[in-house]
């Protein structure tokens, strides 16, 4: 199998959850699952359906996080330099708009558009990757071709 990329930060906040799901969450679920059954008749019991249910999503994460976290190469910024590569931070601007973003590129468990943290697969980093400071990329996204001109490279 192949290693999935994290941020020291990334890795650190899926522990995080993984460690509620386990310390709190299920142990809250199991309580809700045992109420549920003293009030009689299952098979009409909405609560112990809502609870089961619930059940089933904590599992499926906690087998989700532990499969990420068992695959994990934590991916040190601190020790990159030079082109654009994972974990950099970026700041770019749109040709067309001047609308400037500044994005970070880390793995798919930890993307997350809406702060700055771009998915390692999505179109934009695709692009980025092996470029700098200085440089002009074209991206073919859904909404069509954009143009953006690299402004800035940190490694945070």
């Amino acid at each position: 199998m192949d290693k999935i990329p994290l941020t020291r930060a990334g890795h650190t906040a899926l522990n995080e959850e993984l460690k509620l799901l386990k310390t709190d969450e299920r142990p809250a679920i199991i309580r809700a699952i045992s109420e549920a059954r003293e009030h009689g008749d299952l098979s009409e019991n909405a609560e112990y359906h809502s609870a089961r249910e619930k059940q089933s999503f904590i599992e499926g994460r906690i087998k989700e996080l532990e499969g990420i976290l068992s695959l994990a190469e934590v991916i040190d910024p601190a020790t990159l330099k030079g082109a654009i590569k994972f974990s950099a931070t970026v700041t770019i601007i749109d040709e067309d708009t001047d609308e400037e973003k500044t994005y970070q590129i880390v793995g798919e468990p930890e993307a997350d558009i809406e702060n700055g943290k771009l998915n390692i697969k999505s179109p934009i980093a695709r692009a980025l990757i092996g470029k700098e400071e200085g440089d002009s990329v074209e991206v073919r996204t859904p909404g069509g071709e954009k143009a953006y001109e690299i402004l800035k490279v940190e490694w945070i």
